[in-house]
């Protein structure tokens, strides 16, 4: 067996002898005449001169050996619906909505501007657009109309593809009006407007611009529709960053980079094989919905399961805290793709929930979107008795840069770090102001990239190629690598810890703290269930560190002397772990902390609240009562 360390350096060191070889992992059309174009750093171009189709790999190239074989299984349990498509019901599906597309004008190279609920639709919409060439741009379903316009405006969309609503809580979200309102503020007009309509929310259409997909599917319901075979380096299609203010920025993606990188991913990091189902509970609105909910897993003839819905809610609607592990029981999952933040909410479930169902199918837990900490890993390791694995990656990346290839070699994952470095992924650490890279285990540094970045990698900022070189390239005196804008420190074995976003280390007195060491620290106290630490600006000291704290029994609010006592623990538990420079001034607590809706703290809001300052753009804010929680306890404590 190959060990990881010669299969890593030979990605470094013979890129084009590496990526060659996990090339044949997909079907092409055109072989490449080229395997990696870097003579114009940090741009790089992969597999010149090749043609394929990424949706000719994830769908018809399955339907020789499978093509009865489930492939997409969609469940909501905000409607109460579960279907299965077969690959073979895929392929139909997904040739009515690309005959629909056509039907409305689009053509190869146009944009198709998604904006869905968790609905198989929007699954079939991803797939025709790479079928017929268009470049797609999935937006969160349910962005306020202000975000939702200045992406429409970016993505200059043909066409959008839409729903008359989603669910969240079994409260229905209409999306029609927030859209139409888009358009009106959007500078770039649609031609036509394609709806799902699922029966939510009555939607007014606008006549000649607004058609019903249900219409359109029954009128192309026997429609042949190729894949249009595309250059290696065609845009596959763009999405946009979370967080980002002002103008948009748009990751773009190429196309048989992507695909390759995918394949590869699913063998040699998720360890995944036809036949088998993966169940990744993001949403197509991020990457790890891209990557992992519709193309990674079709890509390796995975059944793919796409759920909409919260964790805590049965089919019926019901408070139901085992809903995902009853799906891992009855489809047989394999491989299991979460975050953090979903698992401190299963937390709080009842513990036997975890032994309730028959999960013996599945063979790991991946875990990715933010920091995994030490105590909700090992809960969830022992509840599931199966190998939790972090991950660490951007929507810039496409697949993960640090975890652990265990389809190459079995590693053992450590509490509180990723992993090491994926093949193809150069990553060093440097010092943030002197370039120098730095080598001795335990120092903290700046983690970067160096080029060419590997397939699947993005290629660049959506029509601005000058913003995608002066924000990720140049940012280490020097030195021109891709900055992740983490800092991070290594071990003596190699795994990497990341310490959190290089501006989120705070300055206490001249000592550089890292937000995420101290709420590695609070979150091991054993009443803590959640936490976020920000740096709040100080007179004296130039910054202090703030802890909001959730508990795991929420009564103790109500007792001001129990609070007082449990503050003065965890302060003191910190002095222990790292000493009283990283004391936060306060720990307040809280019943739940501001994230946006793909689970991401939102440190920034809550800094702006502690300063007085303006929280900003909070439309990605899944509870927005969150907020006003931190600052009631600011203004009140």
């Amino acid at each position: 067996m190959t060990s990881y360390a010669d299969f890593y350096r030979q990605s470094i060191d013979q890129p084009d002898a590496f990526w060659a070889e996990q090339a044949s992992l997909i079907e092409w059309h055109k072989p490449f005449d080229r395997v990696c174009n870097y003579d114009n750093p940090p741009f790089v171009k992969w597999y010149e001169g090749g043609q394929t189709n990424l949706c000719h790999n994830a769908v018809d190239r399955h339907l020789a050996d499978r093509a009865g074989q489930a492939a997409l299984i969609a469940v909501s349990s905000e409607t109460g619906l579960e279907k299965t498509y077969t690959f073979q019901d895929l392929h139909g599906e997904v040739q009515r909505m690309a005959a629909s597309l056509k039907a409305l004008g689009v053509e190869q190279g146009d944009r198709v501007l998604i904006y869905m609920p968790m609905i198989a639709e929007a699954a079939f919409a991803m797939l025709a657009c790479a079928r017929i060439g268009a470049v797609h741009c999935v937006v969160f379903g349910g962005f306020a109309s202000g975000s939702l316009a200045s992406r429409i405006e970016d993505a200059a969309p043909k066409v959008i593809v839409s729903s008359d609503g989603g669910s969240r809580g079994g409260k229905a979200l209409p999306y029609k009006p927030l859209l139409d309102e888009a358009i009106r503020l959007s500078s770039h007009k649609p031609s036509a407007v394609l709806l799902a309509d699922r029966g939510l929310a009555a939607m007014e259409l606008v006549a000649g611009r607004d058609h019903l997909w249900n219409e359109l599917r029954e009128q192309h319901f026997d429609a042949q529709v190729p894949c249009e075979w595309l250059d290696s380096t065609a845009i596959s299609y763009t999405i946009y960053t979370s967080g980002t203010t002002g103008k948009p920025k748009g990751v773009q993606r190429d196309t048989a980079g992507y695909t390759v990188a995918l394949a590869a991913s699913m063998k040699h990091i998720f360890d995944g094989h036809a036949g088998e189902t993966f169940f990744s509970t993001s949403d197509i609105g991020w990457v790890v919905g891209h990557s992992y909910i519709v193309y990674g897993p079709l890509i390796a003839g995975m059944a793919t399961i796409m759920y909409e819905g919260l964790p805590t809610q049965g089919m019926d609607k019901k408070p139901n805290g085992g809903i995902w592990w009853e799906l891992v029981e009855k489809y047989k999952v394999t491989v299991m793709f979460s975050a953090p933040t979903a698992v401190r909410v299963l937390k709080k479930q009842d513990p036997a929930l975890l032994t309730k169902y028959d999960l013996s199918s599945l063979r790991a837990l991946f875990l990715a979107g933010e920091p995994l900490d030490e105590p909700t890993a090992r809960w969830i390791s022992e509840g599931l008795n199966v190998p939790i694995i972090d991950n660490y990656w951007q929507t810039e990346s496409g697949w993960p840069i640090l975890t652990i290839a265990n389809g190459v070699e079995s590693k053992p994952s450590k509490f509180g770090s990723p992993g090491i470095p994926m093949y193809g992924y150069n990553v060093k650490l440097l010092h943030e102001s002197t370039g120098e890279e730095l080598t001795v285990p335990g120092e903290k540094g700046v983690v970067v990239i160096e080029g060419p970045t590997p397939p699947g990698f993005m290629q660049t900022i959506w029509q601005d190629d000058a913003r995608f070189v002066n924000t990720y390239w140049k940012s280490i005196p020097g030195r021109l690598v891709y900055s992740t804008f983490d800092w991070g420190i290594r071990d003596a074995d190699g795994y990497f810890f990341i310490l959190g976003r290089t501006d989120d280390v705070i300055n206490v007195a001249g000592h550089r703290l890292g937000t995420r060491e101290i709420e590695e620290s609070i979150s091991g106290h054993s009443q803590v269930s959640e936490v976020a630490v920000v740096g709040v600006a100080d007179g004296l000291k130039g910054q202090v560190a703030m802890a909001f704290a959730v508990l795991k029994d929420s009564s103790v609010l109500n007792d001001a002397a129990a609070c007082a006592r449990l503050e003065a623990e965890i302060m003191k538990r910190v002095d222990n772990d790292l000493g009283a420079v990283a004391r936060p001034a306060r720990v307040r607590f809280v019943t739940v902390l501001p994230k946006t809706r793909s689970g991401k703290l939102l440190r920034r809001a809550i800094q702006a609240v502690c300063e007085g300052r303006d929280a900003g753009d909070l439309t990605t804010m899944d509870d927005p009562a969150a907020l006003q929680q931190i600052r009631d306890r600011v203004e009140t404590v």
